[in-house]
């Protein structure tokens, strides 16, 4: 009987009679022949993966309500930095529920990416306005990692003086959320920085203290006057950075205004939910000063080719890691897709919206606490915004009762601690009074709504306005807001309108089904340090999850607690130390890199503090051995690890990789294996098989989550045996292993809510679907790789002149003959209605290109008749039937503006620079603006909103 519904039909591209006519080309007679061709048979799997049958989406959303249930949705005030929040329908259905949203990638072709530039500038505005900061990124991992990074560039930006006198300490007031001192401690010690914890009023300030974190408000709740603390910090010669809660700054003097250099913080309770943890959008913000070393991507406006206005991605700030072993920060994923929604948030809500919901949070709060008084409870006095300490001999106690009435509260030694937020009512204040009024044998009065409206704010408001700019102040009924956020929508390319072809970074299908259960409130509306007792269905996913994913890896156990690549990276390397460490082999701190590795293999590496000995790659792009082992060898009484990926970054599966693997392990070092290419393993090898003894995941690219136009990421670690006691630990819940290093991230799980995709993703294509995705990934490359052959060659191949999943064009013939850039036909795909392949990595004046398994037949015979007629434009300039300069390349992308002008001056026509092919005419993308100036723009930085004529127009 032929199934139809099973998902690995879905997921997967080409039909069976597509498939046939695809090996035809290629010249193989089965698909089993040309992986036989392709994989080197000293490293393929023995037998296959030990995982269940896939399911159908029908029984996986029936299976998986079941595990859902498992969970309970408690009222939970425990606050640190994680609250409630209400996400507005309109931006849940058109933002986060939409593929035109979520499919999109990293916005490094602006042309094509002008509505979540828009986006992300628009995050940028609201943050520097709210921090009272001059400059802002479009976003970083999480709180905790912003924290770090403050820390970090703080340390990197020390006068000259500082460092000569080596102040190398930094201070951490102890009213810090308890997962960002933690991750401070992670990170300070590689870089030889000294943590001073202690109390903001009373710690000794001199000039071995570079500088200082605070929070604002504290994790009990309090608003501190830190006046006097700044002004004696700064006459010591110490920076301030400030953990800032995002929507208490629309009632709160910013920070800026009373002299921090860096205001850092979170922006999930602007309407992105909690998920256990993530994914959310933190906030980096700064002075002027240092916006050349500040970590992260900032969005910029240019102008483009015809004088109008453009947005960009900074050159010199987006990504640190592009330094390699210079960097100072290895950042590389950004959390694009929530930092686009609390964007929107603010958008939707404006300044008086966002004032009303900020003024009823700290009513509230004022409310509860009178209540509470008025019962006979000590609740600590002092200015607070949404959190009230309430001391108490013994807050065991009241837990018993809170958990009965479905609660969650905050538990300290001597105290209780409740955080309310946008979700609590009057009737929830009412349940925690009578809670606290039952422990004390009291009847508690009631709270009413106009009792809390007569309250009088605690807070001396602060006098600078916010959100001023008109994109704050149009779209607030829903139909406004809906068509903004289309119209923004309309201007990006994304996979609803064609293939992604970006090597390395796996644009595959982000299927619907794998995604529809992150917004169930059983996973979306959960605390990530709620007690274990709630979350037996999540962590049944993450048990589960992890046998999968250790199943396919040939490792021992998994750490979830990364949430990007990048900091998978870095927390396994912090592992291979740990494990050098317990062997008194502390010294071991050299890390061999081939050349070809990805900019954040060093980034990391630095990060951690290894030095870094590069290693030699041969004419054929492999790893040269004897370079290798030359250099293991020369270090092995210090050698750490080496960093490699598989496939190689150039896109073959090296016949060597046991050997080299083999190499470092008998002059006492470790295996790292970046997990980037993963998707041309799964199923038919291992890193376990291949001798690595650490591998992250990016599950943003192998295992479906999507891209979200730069974010979300997971990159959780898996580990051999050897290293499973070291994994990433958590202060406040339990996780990791026996003697785990200290957390990476703030949450235990990281991005928890989106291991439900990668978990659906597994469980739908089962353990034959995955490996034939793998398989029919392989196909689609060869297949494009034997289309494109006599119009650009491939750089590298293997041993039988395969590609894996991915392959290297040579263009750099086009520059000499016909002074063409691989960055011009990046451009020109645009015309085309393509996203360029990643252009010049990992080799100049190439294009890297990977179609995924989820692409068909008749989607990969478009993209190569796309890049063979770009070739003929190309032959037509070195033949001279094109003008050198005045060509459809060269003035790519095209848009509709520029067609439909009466000034047509060029020497080609409108048809052949719109419609170069036939079936474009009915499916043309146009790029919104034309080539942008990014030179302009980097000399110019401007990352703030400025009064676009767009939005004057909109009000007429």
């Amino acid at each position: 009987m032929i199934t139809t519904d099973k998902f690995v039909n879905r997921h997967n591209g080409p039909r069976e009679n597509e498939i046939k006519a695809m090996l035809d080309v290629i010249g193989a007679s089965t698909l089993d022949e040309l992986i036989d061709q392709t994989i080197p048979e000293v490293i393929r799997l023995k037998k296959p993966l030990n995982l269940p049958p896939g399911m159908t989406e029908y029984q996986y959303h029936g299976y998986l309500r079941g595990v859902a249930g498992k969970n309970q949705i408690f009222k939970t005030y425990i606050g640190l930095g994680y609250y409630n929040t209400i996400v507005p329908p309109v931006i849940q259905r058109n933002i986060l529920e939409n593929p035109g949203w979520y499919t999109a990638y990293t916005p490094y072709q602006a042309e094509i990416s002008q509505g979540r530039l828009e986006a992300l500038l628009n995050f940028q505005t609201m943050i520097m306005n709210l921090t009272g900061m001059e400059i802002a990124n479009a976003s970083l991992l999480d709180e905790a990692t912003a924290a770090a990074e403050a820390m970090a560039m703080l340390f990197n930006n020390r006068t000259r003086q500082a460092v000569e006198n080596g102040a190398n300490r930094f201070f951490v007031s102890d009213e810090c959320y308890p997962q960002t001192i933690e991750l401070l401690r992670t990170r300070s010690a590689p870089m030889g920085i000294e943590l001073v914890i202690g109390n903001f009023r009373t710690v000794t300030l001199d000039r071995s203290i570079y500088g200082a974190l605070i929070q604002y408000p504290t994790a009990d709740g309090k608003v501190h006057d830190y006046a006097d603390f700044v002004t004696r910090a700064k006459a010591n010669g110490a920076s301030i950075a400030v953990a800032a809660d995002v929507l208490s700054l629309v009632l709160l003097n910013p920070p800026g205004e009373w002299g921090a250099d860096v205001v850092v913080g979170s922006t999930q309770r602007f309407g992105v939910p909690m998920g256990y943890g993530g994914p959310h959008a933190a906030y980096f913000a700064c002075r002027e000063e240092y916006k050349r070393t500040m970590p992260g991507r900032i969005i910029g406006v240019s102008l483009d080719a015809e004088g109008n206005q453009a947005l960009r991605m900074a050159l010199q700030t987006r990504e640190q890691h592009i330094r390699r072993d210079k960097a100072t920060s290895n950042i590389c994923t950004a959390q694009a897709l929530l930092a686009i929604m609390a964007s929107m948030y603010a958008v939707y809500h404006g300044p008086e919206g966002l004032k009303g919901i900020a003024q009823q949070v700290h009513y509230n709060a004022i409310a509860l606490a009178n209540a509470l008084k008025n019962i006979g409870y000590s609740v600590e006095d002092g200015i607070f915004f949404d959190t009230i300490k309430v001391n108490i001999a013994n807050p065991a106690g009241i837990k018993p009762l809170a958990e009965a009435a479905k609660i969650n509260f905050r538990y300290l030694d001597d105290a209780i601690t409740i955080s309310v937020d946008q979700t609590t009512s009057v009737d929830d204040l009412n349940a925690i009074t009578e809670i606290f009024g039952q422990a004390a044998n009291k009847t508690p009065k009631q709270i009413t709504n106009e009792q809390i409206a007569s309250q009088h704010s605690l807070i001396n408001e602060r006098k600078s306005l916010i959100l001023q700019h008109p994109v704050f102040n149009i779209y607030h009924s829903e139909s406004e807001m809906m068509r903004y956020i289309k119209r923004l929508e309309n201007k990006d390319l994304s996979l609803t309108h064609s293939m992604i072809s970006l090597g390395s970074c796996t644009m595959k299908l982000n299927a619907a089904a794998e995604l529809i259960p992150i917004t169930w409130p059983e996973f979306a509306h959960i605390h990530p340090f709620v007690p274990e007792n709630q979350v037996v269905g999540y962590r049944e996913i993450i048990d589960e999850l992890d046998k999968s994913l250790s199943e396919i890896t040939g490792f021992e156990k998994m750490s979830f607690q990364p949430n990007s690549g990048a900091q998978g990276e870095y927390a396994g390397l912090l592992v291979i130390q740990a494990y050098h460490r317990s062997r008194g082999d502390a010294h071991r701190n050299i890390a061999l890199i081939p050349t070809s590795a990805h900019g954040t293999n060093p980034a990391s590496a630095a990060m951690c503090g290894l030095k870094i000995v590069l290693v030699k790659c041969d004419k054929t792009g492999n790893v040269d051995v004897s370079d290798l082992r030359e250099k293991a060898v020369q270090h092995k009484n210090n050698l750490a690890c080496l960093m490699i990926t598989y496939p190689s970054t150039h896109g073959v599966y090296e016949e060597s990789i046991i050997e080299i693997t083999d190499i470092i392990h008998e002059n006492g070092g470790q295996v790292y294996m970046d997990g980037a290419n993963m998707n041309a393993q799964v199923g038919l090898t291992s890193p376990g098989n291949i001798g690595a003894d650490v591998c992250h995941l990016n599950l943003h690219k192998t295992f479906a989550i999507p891209h979200g136009g730069g974010g979300p990421g997971m990159g959780p670690i898996g580990v051999a045996k050897h290293l499973a006691p070291f994994l990433p630990s958590h202060p406040l819940v339990k996780t990791g292993g026996e003697t785990g290093i200290h957390a990476v991230s703030a949450a235990p799980y990281g991005s928890a809510l989106i291991l439900l995709i990668s978990y659906g993703y597994i469980k739908m294509l089962g353990g034959t679907g995955v490996t034939e995705a793998t398989r029919i990934a392989i196909l689609n490359a060869n297949y494009i790789k034997e289309s494109l052959k006599n119009h650009f060659p491939t750089l590298y191949s293997g041993a039988n002149g395969r590609c894996a999943h991915e392959m290297i064009l040579a263009c750099g013939t086009f520059k000499r003959e016909a002074g063409i850039e691989v960055g011009d036909i990046a451009k020109r795909l645009m015309d085309y209605g393509y996203h360029a392949p990643t252009v010049s990595f990992p080799v100049s004046d190439t294009l890297m290109v990977e179609p995924t398994e989820s692409e068909s037949k008749d989607e990969l015979d478009r993209f190569c008749s796309a890049m063979i007629s770009i070739r003929r434009e190309i032959d037509e300039i070195i033949s001279g039937e094109a003008d050198k300069e005045d060509n459809v390349i060269k003035n790519a992308p095209h848009t509709a503006k520029s067609v439909i002008t009466s000034n047509w001056n060029h020497g080609y026509s409108r048809e052949k620079a719109a419609y170069p092919l036939k079936w474009l005419k009915d499916n043309k993308f146009w790029p919104s603006v034309a080539r942008v100036d990014n030179v302009l723009g980097d000399k110019n930085l401007v990352c703030s909103c400025p009064p676009l004529q767009a939005y004057a127009e909109d009000t007429l």
